[in-house]
C-alpha cells in the first residue's frame, strides 16, 4: 500500500492564472427534519479563492448563492470541526453555475440528493460503479478509523511503546486487507475516466490519480481530454502533475541537491557522479517503507562494492526524532540520509519551496525510489508513478550481474 504525501478529506482547488468568467449559481435546500440552525457550504470559486459560506436553515429550508468559473466539488455540513476531519453529517456533490436543489426526507445531509447539476449526474454514475467495491471496503475502513482514533489517544496518553507498537501492527494489518479493494477502486476510476474523458468529475478524479500512474499512462488519459478540458482548472493541474512526474522519470536529468545529512554533514548528489544512486523517498510513519527496508539492506550489501549507493530522503521534516529513531531501529544508517526539505508554512501560503527535493522528482506517494546512472540521468522509477520492486530487482541485476 502506498501512502499519499497529502491526504485531506477535502482539498481546495487552485485555479490557473488565466482569467475565467464567473457565472452565478443558486443552491436551495429542503432537508425534512433538520433543526433550525446554521449550515455551511465550502467550495472553490476562483483563482486561489476558497469560500466557506453559511446560511440559516428554517424548517429545513435554506439558500446559498455565489459564482463559479467551472463545476466544482462542494461540501455541505453542520459542524465545522468535524468536517475538517471528514467526519460528521455532511453532503458532498458537484456544483455548477445553475439553479440546484438539495433534498432529503430523513433530515440527514449524508442522504441528500442534488438535482439541477449535470456534473452531479456524472458523479452519480461514478458512485454507482464504485458501490460494489465500497460495500466490501467500508467495514474495514470503519474498523481502521476506529482503531486509529484509539492509537492517537494512546499517543496523547503517553502509553508504553509496546502498546503503541501493538496498535501500529493492527493498523498495518488492516491496511493490507484494504489494499485489494483500493486497487479495485482504482480500476473502476480509470474505466470511468476512459468512458467520460470530458466530464469534470473525470478531470478531478484524474487530477488526484495521475501522480501515481506511469507517465505514459497519465499522458494518454490527458491526450483524450478536449482542449477546453485541458485548459480547465483540473486540466491545468493535471498538466502540472505530469510535468513534475516527467522530471522524475527515466530519461530526465536528476535534479542535483545539497543537504545536511542525519549526522550534520553536508552531502551533494554531485558527489556520487560515476556511481549508480538510488534515491529512496520514505518516512518513519510509512509502514510499507519500513517493511521494505530489509530488502533495501540486502540490495545495498549485494551491490555497494560494485558502485551502488543509496540516499534516503525522508518526509520527516516535522519530526526529526522519529526520523533518527527509525533509521536506528531499521539498521539503515549504512547509507546516507537527508530530509526532503518541506516547509509547511510556505506550502500553506502557496509559496515556492525550492528546498523541497520531492517536488523536483514528482514525488506524491511513499515509498518511491529513483534510480540514477553514473552520468546523472534517471534510468528507473519504482513506486508512485513507476514500476514495482520486481522491476527494480531486475534492473539492478542487469547492471551489476547476479
Amino acid at each position: 500500500m502506498k501512502y499519499s504525501l497529502i491526504a485531506l478529506p477535502f482539498i481546495a482547488l487552485q485555479f490557473g492564472a488565466q482569467a475565467q468568467e464567473k457565472l452565478p449559481f443558486t443552491l436551495t435546500g429542503d432537508i425534512k427534519g433538520l433543526p433550525n440552525r446554521y449550515v455551511y457550504l465550502s467550495y472553490a470559486e476562483g483563482d486561489k479563492e476558497y469560500r466557506t459560506d453559511s446560511a440559516l436553515s428554517k424548517n429545513g429550508q435554506f439558500t446559498f448563492s455565489g459564482k463559479l468559473v467551472q463545476p466544482v466539488e462542494g461540501r455541505l455540513y453542520l459542524d465545522k470541526n468535524a468536517a475538517m476531519y471528514g467526519e460528521g453529517d455532511m453532503a458532498s456533490f458537484f456544483m455548477e453555475a445553475a439553479s440546484m436543489k438539495l433534498t432529503s426526507a430523513t433530515g440527514r445531509l449524508k442522504e441528500a440528493k442534488l438535482i439541477g447539476s449535470k456534473s452531479q449526474l456524472d458523479q452519480d454514475l461514478l458512485t454507482a460503479a464504485r458501490a460494489p467495491v465500497q460495500k466490501k471496503l467500508q467495514p474495514l475502513s470503519d474498523a481502521f478509523n476506529k482503531l486509529n482514533k484509539e492509537y492517537i489517544a494512546a499517543i496523547r496518553a503517553k502509553k508504553p511503546e509496546a502498546t503503541l507498537e501493538s496498535y501500529k501492527t493492527k493498523l498495518d494489518k488492516l491496511k493490507d486487507q484494504m489494499e485489494p479493494y483500493y486497487e479495485a477502486m482504482e480500476k473502476t476510476d480509470k474505466a470511468f475516466v476512459t468512458r467520460h474523458p470530458n466530464a469534470y468529475v473525470s478531470a478531478q478524479l484524474l487530477r488526484f490519480r495521475v501522480s501515481n500512474m506511469p507517465l505514459q499512462e497519465g499522458e494518454a488519459f490527458y491526450a483524450k481530454m478536449s482542449p477546453a478540458m485541458q485548459q480547465s482548472v483540473d486540466g491545468l493541474e493535471i498538466r502540472k502533475e505530469l510535468d513534475g512526474l516527467r522530471a522524475g522519470s527515466p530519461g530526465s536529468p536528476a535534479h542535483e541537491f545539497t543537504k545536511t545529512d542525519i549526522n550534520g554533514k553536508s552531502i551533494s548528489l554531485a558527489e556520487f557522479k560515476g556511481k549508480y544512486v538510488m534515491l529512496d523517498f520514505w518516512a518513519s510513519w510509512c509502514g510499507p517503507c519500513r517493511k521494505g527496508n530489509p530488502h533495501l539492506k540486502e540490495l545495498y550489501s549485494k551491490y555497494s562494492a560494485k558502485g551502488f549507493e543509496i540516499i534516503g530522503i525522508s518526509d520527516d521534516d516535522s519530526n526529526h526524532e522519529a526520523w533518527k529513531k527509525a533509521v536506528n531501529q531499521d539498521g539503515i544508517g549504512i547509507w546516507r540520509h537527508v530530509l526532503r526539505g518541506l516547509d509547511w508554512s510556505k506550502r500553506e501560503k502557496n509559496l515556492p519551496n525550492p528546498e523541497d527535493v520531492s517536488d523536483y522528482y514528482g514525488i506524491h506517494s511513499l515509498p518511491t525510489k529513483i534510480l540514477i546512472d553514473p552520468n546523472g540521468v534517471i534510468i528507473g522509477r519504482y513506486g508512485g508513478g513507476g514500476e514495482d520492486d520486481e522491476a527494480m530487482n531486475k534492473k539492478l541485476k542487469e547492471i551489476f550481474g547476479a
